[in-house]
Parts: structure tokens; C-alpha cells; sequence
């Protein structure tokens, strides 16, 4: 059986009715490695994750909280930012390689193609901050 969820240990830095601010470190698969001192990959930077939650004022600044997500939500975020972009990218390539005869003005138009995608996408971030939401739970000590 596979786990469907990410999780991440997180301290609440802020509240505000019902939007939450939780810092979780995230870090990389090798920072847990025992060789990360002989290492220049291995890294870990801090995060702020934005919350909604309705029961948000039964949390307090500093509070130790668990950060979860759906694994789906990651890997549509890749689609999201990466797949899409790239067979947009390749097939406006070839297209334009087709009706152009020169490959430097295919190349940079089948890359100008990639601007108004992610407009749209930052048109959409209020839809997108709402398909990809996270949920807290109290750690019980």
C-alpha cells in the first residue's frame, strides 16, 4: 500500500482569523545523510506554508503543528510547471520549424510561446491557491 500523503513537521509563525503561517524545513533526500558534512549537495532551506483552516484560533504562535498534502498535489504541480510547459515548448518547435526557415527565429518564438502559458497560470494562482491547500494537525506530545 502506498501513502498518499506528504507530510512535514511545522511551528506556526502566524495567525490571522482563519489563514495560518507555518514554517516547515525542507530538505533535501541527502540531507539526512551521515556524509552531508564531506558534501556540497546536501542542503535544507526554511519554508512559510499558508494554511486555511476554521479552527485556526485553536492553534498558537510556536505551536508544534503537522503540514499535510496529498501527493497528487505535487505531482500536479510538476505537470503544472514542467510536462506542460515542455511538450508546449517541443511541438511549438517543430510547428514553427515547418513554416520557418530560419531555426534561430523557431527556436525563440517556440520559446515566446511559453510566456503567455505561465501568464495564464499567474492569472489563475487564486484557483491554483485553492486546488493546492494543505491541512494542519496538532502533534500530541
Amino acid at each position: 500500500m502506498t501513502n498518499n500523503t506528504i507530510k512535514h513537521l511545522g511551528i506556526v509563525e502566524n495567525i490571522q482569523g482563519s489563514h495560518l503561517s507555518v514554517r516547515i524545513v525542507q530538505t533535501s533526500a541527502c540531507a539526512a545523510c551521515s556524509a552531508k558534512g564531506h558534501c556540497s549537495s546536501a542542503d535544507s532551506k526554511d519554508k512559510i506554508i499558508d494554511v486555511i483552516d476554521t479552527a485556526a484560533s485553536s492553534y498558537q504562535v510556536g505551536e508544534k503543528v503537522m503540514v499535510v498534502g496529498e501527493t497528487s498535489m505535487g505531482m500536479m504541480a510538476v505537470v503544472l510547471a514542467f510536462v506542460l510547459p515542455f511538450v508546449l515548448l517541443i511541438f511549438s518547435l517543430f510547428l514553427l520549424m515547418a513554416w520557418i526557415e530560419n531555426e534561430l527565429y523557431a527556436a525563440l518564438l517556440s520559446l515566446a510561446v511559453l510566456i503567455p502559458y505561465y501568464f495564464v497560470l499567474w492569472l489563475n494562482k487564486t484557483r491554483l491557491k485553492q486546488q493546492f491547500s494543505f491541512t494542519i494537525k496538532p502533534i500530541n506530545n
